[in-house]
């Protein structure tokens, strides 16, 4: 599966004092490690996996601390329906640094950048309860491709308030 990130729309709406920076391909190996800690081999089995399959990320962004990753996320272009959308994931966090704000700010720094591209939304396989504070909610009508806990398959609207069919990479 190729890593490579995709020349995308400019990041400008995140603050130049923020820690979030975009992904560059220096990143890949640390953000490959930091996945490998939060999620196990394990991943490689879930249904989001089958979407980032054979894709390649739109845009990604991570936190650097004393010269390592220590919070990433990537977005990936996929199709609902006839919906063009991104799909967020992995977000990992490293595990001393899941109190300080990190993942928060990696989600909105995906929406911030979906939002820039002029997307239907960003859909996610996630905690409601944690996503919620960001605009996602259910999306019933999304069909991924494997099993998944429907309740956990989330929209943030941006163009499109809902959407229904088939999820596939784009």
């Amino acid at each position: 599966m190729s890593h490579a990130l995709v020349p995308s729309a400019p990041i400008s709406s995140i603050r130049e004092a923020s820690r979030i920076l975009a992904e560059t391909p220096v990143d890949a190996e640390g953000v490959e490690a930091l996945v490998l800690a939060a999620f196990g081999p394990g991943r490689f089995a879930k249904t989001a996996e089958r979407l980032r399959e054979g894709s390649q990320s739109v845009a990604g962004f991570v936190v650097h601390q004393d010269g390592r990753v220590i919070g990433s996320v990537r977005l990936w272009p996929i199709m609902v329906g006839g919906t063009t959308a991104l799909f967020l994931g992995p977000i990992a966090v490293d595990a001393g640094s899941r109190s300080d704000g990190l993942g928060a700010e990696l989600v909105q720094a995906c929406v911030d950048h979906a939002k820039a591209a002029g997307v239907g939304g960003v859909l996610l396989v996630g905690d409601r309860a944690y996503f919620d504070r960001f605009g996602f909610a259910p999306a019933p009508d999304a069909i991924l491709p494997g099993p998944v806990d429907r309740r956990r398959v989330l929209w943030r609207a941006i163009g499109v308030n809902a959407v229904a069919g088939e999820v596939r990479a784009a």
